[in-house]
């Protein structure tokens, strides 16, 4: 009768820690690199602050606007501002007035 022997082999413990060390590597590295991991977020964070940053800008500006508006509405129309409005937007001026052109800021 023959019989077999195997010889006991260190791999076969090692199969299943090293599944779990690739597995674990998997989803480590796409919890910090992924769409929606670590780096995304701080990334989403300056852009959140950017836009904040602009969104503040357009509401001061509206303001002006709606502050300028205001003082156009019927009752407490000002004829200085009416005229200042009319002329800045046709670009006229009468004969007998002396202009200064202004080089524009940036608003």
């Amino acid at each position: 009768m023959w019989t077999r022997q195997h010889k006991q082999r260190n791999t076969g413990r090692l199969i299943i820690p090293a599944l779990c060390a690739v597995f674990v590597s998997y989803f480590g590295y796409h919890a910090y690199h992924g769409e929606f991991g670590i780096t995304s977020r701080y990334r989403l964070q300056a852009e959140t602050a950017d836009l904040q940053a602009q969104l503040d800008a357009v509401k001061a500006r509206r303001m002006e606007l709606e502050r300028r508006v205001r003082l156009m509405h019927d009752g407490t129309i000002e004829k200085d501002m009416l005229d200042e409005q009319a002329r800045g937007a046709l670009n006229l001026s009468r004969t007998d007035e002396i202009t200064i052109m202004l080089p524009e800021t940036a608003n």
